[in-house]
């Protein structure tokens, strides 16, 4: 089934005239439909789409609804052409299914909205909001692939590696009537940047992005109508190697055998009268590789060179006669080209240095106070023969000079020769690099370096960061910065590792303990959603899943990691309530669970894994593995990927799989426990009891009540021996705070949380982080750098994040989506406050409490449409006085808990008085 992506649009409810509306009519502001970032998508996807809307904050639940489709927005509300729904009993808002006829390539429709209050009084209707899809089938495209004919000379680099250099492509046409609309589709084996009539189109960088090639190519559509003229116009494409033809990824070093980049396209001009005119790649294009873009690389950075400038080159009347008749290729009808399923990679934010430290008298070294991910722009005067060169790296050296070790073989530099005195503004297109400092030299000695010389470009997935965390303590606020610029840095059209060496790939293990914190900070729905289509592409016929995808490391699974294929849809869906994710990925979660089930003896699972990856302190051979044993982690694993699945089965109606993988479970726990536990819960011998084992086996609740219960006590002497310190690595520390919670040893976690020394949260903050490393002690005041696995961007153990939001601050979902909320937040001696925000799909969700004198006050806000139960601790049995909105309220008591349930859509206040 297919994903069903919602749209984003604006929904304003309209004030109409006291004679025009109903009395019972609900009357509400104007509101923004928030969901998944589109919003009036243009080159839509999803023939068969979902649609969410936003209440009226003064509303406190939906009743009903009411969706009509139309081919033309005057046809709306009342004379819909395509879909009408009808009014629904349902108080559905998001994700709810269009149940009209398949939606065509290219078509244009135009929806609103209307629903019913808990009073039954409906809502005006919504303004319009438009939808246009883009080509959804190899069989629209009348265009040919192009690129240039096969090069006549090898650029070789120092690495005796090959480089494509990038082409420059044209072709000049002509209108003879004025423009109604026009729409260009355009896809690139590479990256491309296109231009028309000299101007750039779009503002995304690095596109299409990167999908699994041999299966898919994304799409990318684009409104050109203002761009066109009558009489003479010109389309230019730039096209680079990026992801598909460039030095890049572990196993890739150039040979013949890797293809040039190619680029098809198709510009559909609709004039007045409704003619359509198409201009396509074909053999009439000219290609060039002479152009100022000398070399570029995702590793290895750009060479831009001035003089080979062609002015006006995308515009009419240039003369292209010296350059060359393009080659052209059929559409492999074995590859996909489909429309782009989320926001492209886009410039998000600019830094200005903070401090600028002059090397010698051409040479100077900037400082952006914070690791990025982008690419630097230039805006100084040049001099004619200057070579302008840019060294990026994260780190300084014990001497204040650029640390590059880390980089691995990427080079990571990018050059401007100048052709003129000018004052040149410039920056790279087809690279990107991770770094806070960046070295600038070969400027004239003459001139006296100026930090707006110049500007770093933040470059990612183009998502706003929404969510909001801070609290009374400087350090914690800062490692909510460091998670939040961990993704920034990582979310580049798939899930990196990281962006800065010669790996950036993208790993399933970092990502499936990340994708509950990225949920909090930003919606990626999309950027998920993606992804795990390229997940499934990549399944091997036997069931296994890559540990990057795409896949760049061979056809092989390992525990741990490729189980990403059953915990992030799951952890999509519970999150957003969009079930159309389940329902797209159930068919690979059973597949990865038999293949789970063929690599096991006994229900024990001898799946490979590399371990609990730098658990600190390791004893193994390769320090970077930890001491878990491998079979227990990937018998964990195992009954986990078996869980997920049976929770989906059962929101997908799928009873016989259900029973099934709920008999599996319970055979998988038994095995697990007898193999790897003795009576008293802890981890027996011959295997290496270690914190990652035992928070495995808590947090994935594999154990029985009694060995669990008596398991935690051996947790607690492991930390206890390690002086309160974490020794857990990738795998076992997302587990640590949920289960030190669960089991109520909250200030054992509240203790380790806020160590400063190593390892620990804090450690890397007081060593100058000002993102997520990828490990604790990638670099030490004392000690300088580690040997490897040097990444001082790298979001895994940001995953503590997902804790923070839902317990320091307080905010969880209790029902798929936050249909129903658990407020939660756990006040400790050493905060005096704390808050969040998420925006939901419902609307914002805010939790906010401090302690003003002897008193704890909480504030909170539900949206509309869902409801919340609430859970304050019970700061003294002798103290339960407690007003809501100012007026006494009896609770509930459980446990150590007051609880207050089934609260709708408002604002809040709770005091607890004389709760210190």
């Amino acid at each position: 089934m297919k994903i069903n992506i919602i749209f984003i649009a604006l929904l304003q409810c309209l004030f109409l005239s006291c004679n025009g509306i109903s009395k019972n009519t609900v009357q509400v502001p104007e509101q923004l439909l928030v969901s998944e970032g589109f919003q009036n998508p243009l080159g839509f996807y999803d023939a068969t789409p979902s649609f969410s809307w936003k209440l009226a904050p003064t509303v406190k639940k939906q009743m009903a609804y009411a969706i009509v489709v139309a081919s033309k927005p005057e046809l709306l509300p009342n004379q819909p052409d395509i879909w009408n729904s009808g009014k629904v009993t349902s108080n559905q808002s998001t994700f709810v299914k269009y149940e009209g006829k398949p939606l065509k390539s290219r078509q244009n429709v135009f929806w609103q909205v209307q629903y019913w209050d808990e009073n039954d009084n409906p809502s005006n209707w919504s303004e319009t909001a438009q939808i246009e899809m883009g080509l959804l089938s190899n069989s629209n495209w009348k265009a040919k692939w192009i690129k240039i004919p096969d090069p006549e000379e090898w650029n070789t680099t120092q690495y005796g590696t090959r480089l494509f250099r990038p082409q420059y492509l044209r072709n000049d046409f002509k209108l003879d009537a004025e423009v109604k609309k026009a729409r260009l589709y355009i896809a690139s084996k590479g990256v491309f940047q296109a231009n028309i009539n000299g101007q750039k189109i779009g503002n995304d960088v690095l596109t299409p992005g990167w999908t699994p090639y041999h299966k898919r190519i994304e799409t990318l559509t684009y409104d050109v109508t203002e761009n066109l003229q009558n009489d003479k116009n010109s389309i230019g494409i730039i096209l680079a190697e990026g992801w598909h033809s460039g030095r890049f990824g572990p196993r890739r070093r150039w040979d013949t055998v890797v293809a040039p980049p190619q680029v098809i396209c198709q510009l559909e001009i609709e004039d007045l009268k409704g003619n359509v005119k198409t201009i396509i790649s074909d053999k009439n294009w000219k290609a060039t590789r002479k152009g100022p873009i000398r070399t570029s690389g995702l590793y290895d950075g750009e060479v831009y060179d001035a003089n080979f400038e062609m002015l006006n080159w995308s515009q009419p009347n240039f003369d292209d006669s010296s350059w060359e008749t393009v080659e052209t290729e059929d559409i492999n009808l074995k590859t996909q080209l489909f429309p782009k399923k989320q926001a492209p990679l886009k410039n998000k934010m600019e830094l200005q240095p903070v401090q600028m430290m002059q090397q010698d008298d051409n040479s100077v070294l900037f400082d952006f106070g914070q690791n990025m991910v982008g690419v630097v722009q230039l805006n100084m005067p040049v001099k004619k023969g200057d070579t302008l060169k840019l060294r990026h790296g994260e780190m300084l050296d014990a001497k204040g000079e650029l640390f590059t070790k880390n980089l691995g073989s990427a080079k990571s530099i990018d050059y401007y020769i100048a052709k003129e005195d000018k004052i040149v503004t410039w920056q790279p297109t087809f690279t990107f690099h991770g770094f806070r400092y960046v070295e600038l030299s070969g400027f004239n000695s003459a001139l006296k370096p100026e930090k707006s010389w110049v500007t770093g470009l933040v470059q990612y997935s183009d998502f706003e960061m929404e969510g909001e965390f801070k609290s009374s303590n400087s350090k914690l606020n800062q490692l909510h910065s460091n998670i939040q610029w961990g993704l920034r840095g990582n979310f580049f059209d798939v899930p990196l590792d990281c962006p800065q060496r010669s790996e950036r790939l993208g790993w399933t293990g970092d990502a499936q303990v990340f994708i509950p914190t990225s949920l909090y900070l930003s919606d990626t729905h999309a950027f998920w959603s993606a992804w795990l289509t390229s997940m499934r592409e990549e399944q091997f016929a036997n069931g296994g899943i890559p540990v990057v995808v795409p896949n760049f490391t061979g056809k092989f699974a390992q525990a741990g990691w490729s189980d990403a294929c059953t915990i992030v849809p799951w952890e999509l869906y519970f999150r957003t309530g969009d079930k159309g994710v389940l329902e797209d990925n159930y068919k690979m979660m059973k597949r990865w669970c038999a293949y789970h089930t063929s690599e096991a003896t006994n229900y024990i699972s001898h799946m490979s894994t590399v371990g609990d990856w730098l658990q600190p302190y390791s004893q193994q051979k390769d320090d970077r593995r930890g001491d878990t044993p491998n079979t227990l982690i990937s018998t964990v694993f195992y009954a986990q990927s078996v869980k997920l699945t049976m929770k989906a089965a059962e929101i997908l109606g799928l009873n016989e799989d259900k029973k099934y993988y709920e008999q599996l479970l319970d055979s998988i726990s038994m095995a697990f426990e007898n193999e790897y536990f003795n009576d008293e819960g802890q981890i027996k011998q011959p295997y290496t009891p270690t914190q990652t084992g035992y928070l495995l086996a808590l947090g994935f609740d594999i154990l029985s009540e009694e060995k669990a219960d008596k398991a935690i006590y051996h947790l607690l002497k492991e930390i206890e021996a390690t002086d309160n310190h974490l020794r857990t690595g990738f795998i076992g520390t997302p587990l640590l705070a949920p289960v030190l919670d669960k089991t109520g040893h909250t200030d054992k976690l509240f203790e380790i949380l806020f160590k400063e020394t190593y390892p620990s949260w804090f450690y890397s903050i007081n060593q100058g982080a000002t993102t997520m490393w990828e490990r604790w002690d990638g670099y030490t005041h004392d000690n300088g750098f580690a040997d490897r696995a040097l990444s001082f961007n790298h979001y895994a153990y940001g995953a503590i994040g997902q804790w923070m939001y839902e317990r320091i601050a307080g905010i969880a979902p209790l029902e798929a989506g936050y249909k129903k909320i658990l407020f939660a937040p756990m006040p400790h001696l050493k905060l005096k406050e704390g808050s969040g925000s998420y925006e939901s799909q419902y609307g914002t969700i805010k939790s906010s409490w401090k302690f003003v004198e002897s008193d704890f006050v909480y504030n909170i806000r539900i949206p509309p449409n869902t409801s919340a139960k609430i859970k304050i601790p019970l700061f003294s049995k002798n103290s339960q006085d407690v007003t809501l909105n100012g007026k006494s309220t009896k609770f509930g008591i459980e446990g150590n808990t007051l609880i207050l349930d089934n609260i709708y859509s408002g604002s809040y206040q709770f005091i607890y008085k004389n709760a210190k």
